[in-house]
């Protein structure tokens, strides 16, 4: 039997390294994609040591047309099984501003979800005419929330988790299986710049064992840490002007 072929975006760092490396051990090809070569080179090394073939690919992933090439030359000669879409850019703005650059807003958007969109449909395709897959959309717990410190990054996020649902539907019946990831706050460099409050901060390679072990068993959803499933929950039950008036005040 083959091994398994696992393609990990945003590998460069923070929770794309630590998912890397939770991967390795399992002895399946590892498709390492990023755009910082040091850092990329440094997960593949971590991998290698830890028994992974790893193969990387160095990108920028809103470059949208290359990337499709790329991802389509890549299952056609080693077909994927497992892909997670982890690239992503913050999306915090300063009080001393009024509104994000329309560049910072596209670059966001598409990082965060025209890119993930259109490689996800193109292996969805590709994984379907051979009898199934799993593809893995990284998300944020921020796609529940109208965070006016991050208006385009939650937007992305909440079309990503729209995204994932719908599409997860359609694809049941191929045998293609969508699961969306939805991180609270991981100790990364993202984090790191936000400046408000990190409530149930955690690691990142604690945070990548507990999303691995759930992708293995199949969860379509997943909600790291466990807290912000029930912080959610709890918050959907107020009035949504409630919601409003409490994160304008923050």
């Amino acid at each position: 039997m083959s091994a398994k072929t696992i393609l990990i975006t945003g590998a460069s760092g923070g929770l794309g390294a630590a998912l890397a490396r939770a991967h390795a051990h399992t002895g399946a090809v590892l498709l390492l994609w990023g755009r910082d070569e040091v850092r990329l080179a440094q997960t593949a090394s971590e991998c290698r040591a830890l028994g992974a073939d790893c193969r990387t690919g160095l990108f920028d992933i809103r470059d949208l047309d290359d990337m499709l090439a790329r991802l389509s030359a890549q299952d056609i000669e080693t077909p994927i099984d497992l892909a997670i879409f982890n690239a992503g850019l913050g999306g915090s703005v300063s009080k001393d501003v009024i509104a994000e650059t329309p560049q910072k807003s596209r670059a966001t958007a598409e990082v965060n979800f025209v890119a993930p969109v259109m490689g996800t449909n193109l292996l969805a395709e590709a994984m379907a005419r051979r009898g199934g897959g799993q593809i893995v959309l990284i998300g944020s717990i921020a796609e529940s929330y109208p965070l006016p410190m991050a208006p385009t990054y939650a937007a992305t996020k909440a079309g990503l988790a729209m995204f994932a649902e719908a599409l997860g539907i359609r694809m049941a019946r191929h045998k293609v299986r969508v699961t969306l990831v939805s991180p609270g706050f991981i100790d990364t460099a993202m984090s790191r710049q936000v400046p408000e409050a990190k409530p149930f901060l955690m690691t990142a390679d604690a945070a990548a064992a507990i999303i691995t072990r759930k992708i293995a068993r199949g969860a379509r959803r997943i909600v790291v840490p466990w807290q912000f499933a029930v912080i959610r929950a709890a918050s959907n039950l107020l009035p949504r002007v409630l919601v409003r008036a409490i994160l304008g005040r923050a």
